[in-house]
């Protein structure tokens, strides 16, 4: 049993299915559960949707689905030839969803109602997919996550109830496998035990892969994007990137922790704890090696890998009465941080004074800056970035080279990693 992971770049035109076709057709004796995102940019017009409707901007929200709902609708002709298969009655039914959603007042939350319309990009992908291979020859079985996968009610963050999800996939999910090799499922979705959709938070379409892959036993996970495997840096960003053959478990999780964007830790566990191999393979040439993660991957051989993070505000804390920045005080300020759902990316902390570089949100400043006032005296830098090189000893006068001409207001090192705070 193979999981393979396919993105919504994999999947925006005709010729990209076709593709994954191909890359399918190349397993023909594999049973793969394939997990497939919204078709390019669709979640981001659903989005669009959702602000709308919550503005209570209806019209404007209908037409923005309606547009979405034409150009899956002509899509789905093109690739099929005929607008008459059952497809299109199954399309229909999506949509007729989200129209309901659209003709109540908004009386909950915005994260209920952006997880009700955004999750349906995943549903219209797959069951547009699936309906093409199946009438291409790649025969398949599509289903709905939502009928498998239990969750909380904190939408657009969900968790998994994995006792309740196991018994699914075990019940509903591997019976498939004995009619078909394929089963097609969505990414990034689950349901609540009241039947309401969710979304499963950042990176959820690798996530649900992972679960998948978790609860099947099964022997691996392959992320199908468009690049080589991972690098050691963001090639945007640096012009001599080198790839990176193999990497551990642990080794990603801290890059992803110091804001690199690899693979999200949350993908990582239910893999680490199963031992079960993820490979970031290229979409566009399958033969190319990519990237192995796995836990007895040789670090020590690593180059030194570099992320960057921008508009970065370095915030100073100095207690009002001078006194000692202590384990308490250093709690409640946590705490503060923690209510107003500020990620700390880097702290350090002097006998009077407490610093914490942050993302800069200006409206989640001002609450916090309002929250710490009646204690503390606030200071802070805006416009800042945060350099971290994890094995930067493998490369003499990197750090110096990266930092070469930037001023330097806060600086961290250990034997394995530096981050610096620069304008």
């Amino acid at each position: 049993m193979k999981v393979f992971k396919f993105g919504g770049a994999s999947l925006e035109t005709i010729e990209r299915i076709q593709h994954v076709g191909k890359i399918l057709q190349a397993f023909p004796d594999d049973k793969i559960l394939v997990v497939a995102s919204a078709m390019g940019k669709t979640t981001n017009e659903l989005e669009k949707v959702a602000q709308n409707y919550f503005m209570r901007k209806r019209e404007i929200a209908a037409q923005l689905l309606f547009n979405i709902e034409q150009h899956h609708i002509q899509l789905a002709e093109q690739l099929l030839g005929t607008n008459e298969h059952p497809l299109f009655t199954q399309l229909q039914q999506f949509f007729t969803e989200v129209e309901w959603t659209l003709g109540e007042k908004p009386l909950r939350p915005y994260d209920y109602y952006y997880d009700q319309m955004v999750g349906m990009g995943e549903l219209l992908s797959t069951a547009i997919v699936s309906a093409y291979f199946n009438h291409v020859g790649i025969r398949n079985t599509w289903v709905d996550v939502r009928d498998v996968f239990r969750t909380d009610d904190n939408f657009r963050d969900a968790n998994i109830d994995w006792e309740v999800t196991q018994q699914q996939v075990t019940e509903k999910v591997l019976p498939l496998f004995d009619d078909t090799n394929i089963v097609i499922a969505q990414g990034f979705i689950g349901s609540t035990d009241q039947n309401e959709s969710v979304t499963l938070g950042r990176e959820g379409s690798d996530f649900s892969a992972a679960v998948f892959a978790n609860l099947l036993n099964a022997e691996s996970q392959t992320i199908w994007k468009d690049v080589e495997g991972l690098k050691n840096a963001d090639p945007k960003l640096f012009p001599d990137t080198v790839n990176i053959p193999e990497i551990g478990y642990g080794e990603v999780i801290e890059m992803a922790f110091y804001g690199a964007q690899v693979i999200h830790p949350k993908t990582i566990k239910p893999l680490q704890n199963k031992q079960i191999p993820l490979y970031v393979k290229c979409f566009l040439d399958k033969d190319l090696p990519g990237t192995v993660i796995r836990e007895e991957a040789d670090n020590r051989k690593l180059p030194p890998l570099i992320v960057l993070k921008k508009n970065q505000v370095l915030i100073t804390i100095t207690a009002r009465d001078f006194g000692f920045i202590t384990e308490a005080r250093i709690s409640d300020i946590y705490e503060i941080f923690h209510a107003n759902k500020i990620k700390i990316n880097l702290t350090q902390n002097a006998a009077i004074s407490f610093s914490a570089c942050i993302d800069n949100n200006p409206e989640k400043i001002e609450l916090l800056i309002k929250a710490l006032h009646s204690g503390f005296k606030i200071s802070y830098n805006e416009g800042l970035e945060l350099l971290t090189v994890r094995h930067y000893t493998h490369s003499n006068g990197l750090v110096d080279s990266l930092t070469k001409g930037r001023k330097i207001l806060l600086e961290q090192r250990s034997d394995s990693t530096i981050q610096i705070v620069m304008r």
